[in-house]
């Protein structure tokens, strides 16, 4: 026991107090992420949308994402993070609430795209954030502090909105908005006049620093991009389409959708700090997102190889891993390639991947199993899983500075 506790203590030491405050802010805001879990089976149990306008509707809110991360990366760079994430807890608290009173297709689908752009100006602002107050010498662990924060909300907060939703689906966009507001104002009146850590020495950088330049005029950072946004792809089928298959094929509450989506949080909080701690700088990048990659295929492949909740646990720890493995280093990974000026902008084009990714998820989803089935679905996910593993290892080949220096001497 003492062991186990020595390498928390370990994993967790070390860590700049302004991380672990933009990981609380994180853990409050995501403690209320209710809305998205439970989108797909509000749209279609309790307002009797069709699987096709469920679709097109989690679209809208991939859409609103895009423009939400390009916009957030664009403002972090002239008005500061600061002001994003106060302006986008606020706002999109405010606008959550307003969403439980939209009940037309017409309605909700404005209102998710406003709500959708204005939340998701917090991801990149909040991830510039991280990179401006972890120590030089923690980058990578303060990311996975930060994640493990959303991780533990999001383990919290399915589990309480399928609570919530068996009395009434609005108390999930009420929660939601609550939750964002709280975060907003905690935000606020701890982050007003922080000072940020200076940046790291040239000798002590991961990798060598890219020439300062725009990621558009940055060939190898596109590519990176445009596998990430493959990866989210096929990850996102956990917000979108498994929820559906939950319901549908094995006919689970709300209740026991919200623990399992749960689950996933509370092993990404208990293992991700770990895992990081104990790789250290011993593994190469790529080798962690190809085997993250590779992990969450096989874990919806599974679901069409055996049957049963066991099988569904499975499926879950290995899509946990495969987060676990894959999203820590491909942030690092985006960090270390920007420069200071254009810090924001790599970070809204990495953030606008998942986005994107978050359009095509449920309409390539849902599509499939309206046309195909379920079963379709897993296998094309398990194989698309290939060759998106296949260009993270020709794409992410930097070397660290360490491994430069020895050659030359």
């Amino acid at each position: 026991m003492q062991t186990i506790l020595n390498l928390y203590r370990n994993a967790y030491g070390g860590l700049a107090p302004s991380s672990w405050m933009l990981a609380l802010v994180m853990f409050i805001n995501r403690s209320g992420s209710m809305v998205v879990p439970f989108l797909s089976v509000y749209l279609t149990q309790s307002l009797h949308f069709s699987l096709e306008q469920t679709g097109i509707i989690l679209t809208i809110f991939g859409a609103g994402a895009m423009v939400g991360s390009l916009l957030g990366g664009w403002l972090s760079d002239r008005i500061g993070p600061f002001r994003v994430q106060l302006l986008s807890l606020l706002l999109g608290g405010g606008l959550l609430l307003v969403l439980a009173t939209l009940k037309t297709f017409p309605l909700l689908a404005v209102g998710i795209f406003v709500m959708s752009v204005t939340v998701e100006c917090l991801r990149p602002a909040n991830t510039a954030s991280v990179a401006l107050y972890a120590r030089p010498e923690n980058v990578t662990r303060s990311f996975s502090l930060n994640r493990m924060a959303v991780n533990l909300g999001f383990s919290i907060g399915p589990a309480l909105g399928g609570l919530l939703a068996s009395i009434a689906y609005e108390w999930l966009f009420i929660a939601d908005g609550v939750t964002c507001i709280a975060a907003g104002v905690f935000f606020y009146f701890y982050f007003r006049g922080k000072r940020r850590n200076p940046p790291a020495p040239a000798a002590e950088a991961t990798f060598e620093p890219v020439p300062t330049r725009s990621p558009y005029r940055d060939p190898r950072f596109l590519a990176f991009v445009v596998f990430t946004t493959g990866y989210a792809v096929i990850f996102f089928q956990f917000f979108t389409t498994l929820p559906l298959y939950y319901r549908q094929v094995y006919g689970l509450s709300e209740a026991m959708i919200g623990l399992l989506l749960g689950f996933n949080g509370l092993m990404v909080f208990l293992f991700e700090m770990i895992v990081i701690h104990l790789i250290g700088k011993r593994p190469a990048f790529r080798q962690l997102v190809v085997l993250g990659t590779l992990l969450c295929g096989v874990s919806y492949a599974l679901l069409n190889v055996a049957t049963g909740m066991a099988v569904l646990v499975v499926a879950m720890i290995l899509v946990t891993f495969s987060e676990i493995f894959a999203m820590p280093f491909m942030i690092t990974y985006t960090i270390n390639r920007a420069g200071e000026k254009h810090r924001g902008a790599y970070i809204g084009l990495y953030t606008l991947a998942y986005s994107v990714a978050f359009i095509l998820a449920p309409y390539l989803g849902t599509q499939l199993v309206a046309g195909y089935g379920f079963t379709t679905l897993w296998w094309a996910a398990g194989m698309a899983s290939v060759p998106t593993a296949l260009g993270f290892f020709a794409v992410m080949r930097d070397t660290p500075v360490a491994e430069r220096v020895k050659k030359k001497a």
